[in-house]
């Protein structure tokens, strides 16, 4: 007898489709390729905590980041179908997990399970997924927060998106200093 496929398995769209080979020609140069390739599509940033995942999303040009609410950290089943239904929903081209190094830069424990997440969702969703270093994220977006005045019962909620942002952020502008260079 034959299983069925799970639901998040099924879905289409959430394959990854290379940039197309442009004459350099026609692109200006090797540089308009870099230029025209970094604008393909929004990214997804995710921020895995204990309890619950930050999610943030970026606009279509790789411009801004915007929080999405935060979702319940529970079974991988659960969680791969949340985000397989947050990129078809927005059209995710590329996805960002933080990856939690130590402060002094080192690999421990918690990146290693950050970089085997990251294979099994790139597995999971066909979509390429990079890491982001997010040393003190939480505690900058936690201060962000109390400069916006939210109230300190709301803070836990929040901050595992507005990690999740911080994140993005510095992703977009590491590629924004890659394709200048």
């Amino acid at each position: 007898m034959r299983r069925k496929r799970p639901k998040w398995r099924a879905r289409r769209g959430l394959r990854y489709t290379r940039p197309l080979k442009i004459n350099s020609k026609i692109s200006g140069g090797s540089k308009g390729f870099k230029e025209s390739s970094r604008m393909l599509g929004r990214v997804l940033a995710i921020d895995i905590g204990t309890k619950r995942v930050g999610v943030a999303v970026s606009d279509e040009l790789r411009i801004t980041a915007r929080p999405l609410p935060a979702l319940k950290r529970t079974s991988w089943k659960h969680l791969v179908k949340h985000l397989a239904t947050l990129c078809e929903a927005f059209d995710v081209k590329k996805v960002v997990l933080g990856l939690p190094l130590r402060l002094d830069g080192s690999v421990g424990d918690a990146a290693l399970e950050a970089k085997r997440l990251a294979g099994n969702l790139s597995l999971s969703l066909r979509l390429p997924v990079a890491l982001q270093d997010e040393r003190y994220t939480s505690k900058t977006a936690e201060a962000k927060l109390r400069d916006e005045g939210v109230r300190d019962e709301s803070i836990p909620d929040l901050v595992d998106s507005e990690s999740a942002v911080i994140i993005l952020s510095d992703f977009l502008l590491r590629q924004g200093d890659d394709a200048e260079s």
